[in-house]
């Protein structure tokens, strides 16, 4: 069982959900919210990586437009809160906030000097922003959209960065897909898995479009991938 604590950012403090190992300490992986905000299931994936041996935090990135959001169902309201959250979401500074998480994580809560990100659809994207703008050392993005929109930042990349993709996703058409292949396939630092007949969030455990086999998969990348990178 995690805990919310206070990060300090440079705009102000904000919320994050903090799950620790049973050892208490080990490489920290921040994870990065869908457009649902720190809810149930964004808080059992950070507790899922704390069983892996990992300090996981998940940061409030809408705490500017409404701090504290958990929208824990896939109803027509619900959906409706999120994608106006989403419309009014300001990305750069959302990155900033996940910096300011990177920091206030790495060497702290038990957490070591290497950091991770692993973000799902709004947080898939950035992810993928993460492995230009931030100092983490590692970053996995599932179901990412928008990265196709932001292909020209990839010259300044720092860090691997895995992305993992839902090929009937119907937030992500497919024309937008083969951008990200194109326009990425000469980069050495990302690694991208197709996940065919999948549509998006097919890792939200619980949700409607959960498939378990492909879920398990793409965690079992993910955790090798941090093994090899924040070890």
């Amino acid at each position: 069982m995690g805990q919310e604590i206070q990060i300090k950012g440079k705009d102000g403090d904000f919320m994050g959900y903090l799950a620790t190992p049973a050892g208490g300490s080990g490489p920290g992986i921040i994870c990065i919210q869908e457009v649902f905000g720190v809810n149930t299931w964004m808080r059992n994936i950070a507790d899922d990586f704390a069983a892996q041996g990992y300090v996981a935090l998940v940061p409030d990135l809408f705490w500017r437009l409404e701090p504290g959001v958990q929208i824990n169902g896939e109803g027509e309201e619900d959906f409706a809160k999120a994608f106006d959250l989403y419309g009014r979401f300001d990305v750069e500074k959302g990155i900033a906030d996940i910096q300011d998480s990177i920091n206030a994580l790495r060497g702290n809560h038990g957490a070591s000097d290497k950091i991770g990100t692993v973000g799902f659809c709004l947080g898939g994207f950035l992810a993928y922003m993460c492995s230009v703008r931030t100092d983490a050392n590692a970053n996995v993005g599932y179901y990412g959209v928008g990265i196709d929109t932001m292909l020209g930042e990839q010259g300044n990349m720092k860090s691997p960065l895995i992305l993992h993709v839902a090929v009937e996703d119907q937030f992500v058409p497919k024309e937008a897909q083969k951008k990200v292949h194109d326009g990425l396939a000469g980069n050495d630092k990302v690694t991208i898995y197709d996940y065919e007949g999948q549509d998006h969030a097919f890792a939200r455990k619980g949700g409607d479009a959960y498939r378990k086999e492909a879920a398990e998969l793409a965690e079992s990348r993910t955790l090798d991938f941090f093994k090899q990178h924040l070890a």
